[in-house]
């Protein structure tokens, strides 16, 4: 089967697209034919060997596919040839990628797609919803009601985070340029500050007199003074980016509000708390609700380049994926 693989931890150049044996499925695996997969920052970071995990040379890449079942082990009950099935959690852990034309996929990491739901917009989505819903509900804990503040809304996770939140009856404040405002609007978000403004500590104070219930910061920026300004009484702040940021916590103010700062990683969750995300995303691409602003399609061929674009930030927002011609 042909794939992308690399046979050492390096440069987006390592990557290469040839022939592989096919996997065999064990008795709770199942064996999916893909048709897609997803191009993800943390695929860079498991490549280049910055987020350290087990990788079984030659190794596939990439986390997210979308397929069709090709063959399910007597453990893996459900499952047919010819279900259209996705994962998000290969290619780390010891599993092998889904960047190839064949993957074996633990059935506990298998969930179905809905009828009716694009395949390529689907992919493209998976790992920044799942991201979402961990960072929310996981880790953040929110309840209908309460109120978010997600700074760079306009994102992927940023407006899978509206989105998730919003449709959790939460009051989301988003932090995004003027230009991004009908659209982070259109995801839920109930109130739009703009992030250049000089004064948008202010801004968003004004918008949530009560404080902040979670406080989620998109790009890694993680200015914990500011946000421990903003949050409300027993407020959670959640990090989910900025792996070289080292920014200064006001401890005092943080302990005396109750309140409390988590940090996370997608690579850490557990099964069932995918398996949990999985549900909710399914009901919204269901609904129409959760959709990518724009997918760049491109062929397996062409994954050191979707990497080396990643890499050096001329993505600009599009989601990349690439497909098998399966």
């Amino acid at each position: 089967m042909r794939a992308a693989y690399i046979e050492r931890l390096g440069e987006p150049e390592e990557i290469r697209c040839g022939e592989l044996v096919e996997p065999r499925p064990g008795p709770t695996d199942v064996l999916v034919d893909v048709e897609a997969t997803a191009v993800n920052p943390v695929d860079t970071f498991v490549r280049s060997g910055r987020y350290r995990t087990p990788t079984p040379f030659p190794f596939v890449v990439g986390r997210d596919l979308v397929g069709r079942v090709a063959e399910a082990g007597p453990g893996a009950p459900g499952f047919a040839p010819g279900d259209r099935v996705w994962c998000n959690s290969l290619g780390h852990g010891g599993r092998q990628g889904a960047a190839a034309e064949r993957a074996v996929v633990p059935v506990d990491r298998l969930y179905r797609l809905p009828r009716g739901v694009d395949p390529y917009e689907a992919v493209a989505v998976f790992h920044p919803a799942a991201t979402a819903h961990l960072a929310l509900f996981a880790h953040g804990g929110l309840r209908s009601g309460e109120t978010v503040l997600v700074a760079g809304a306009a994102g992927n996770v940023g407006a899978a985070l509206t989105a998730l939140a919003a449709a959790a009856g939460a009051r989301v404040i988003a932090a995004a340029s003027a230009r991004d405002a009908p659209y982070c609007r259109a995801l839920g978000a109930s109130d739009v500050v703009d992030y250049r403004a000089p004064d948008l500590v202010e801004r968003i104070a004004a918008a949530a007199p009560d404080g902040v219930d979670v406080h989620l910061d998109t790009s890694g920026r993680n200015d914990l003074a500011q946000a421990v300004a903003l949050l409300a009484p027993r407020g959670r702040i959640v990090l989910l980016a900025g792996a070289t940021s080292r920014p200064v916590l006001p401890a005092g103010e943080l302990y005396m509000k109750d309140g409390s700062l988590r940090g996370f990683v997608i690579s850490r969750a557990a099964a069932t708390e995918l398996a949990d995300a999985a549900g909710a995303i399914n009901r919204l691409l269901a609904a129409g609700a959760l959709r990518p602003r724009r997918v760049e399609t491109l062929p397996l061929t062409a994954a050191a380049e979707a990497h080396r674009r990643l890499e050096a930030g001329e993505v600009h927002g599009a989601r990349l994926v690439l497909h098998t011609g399966a």
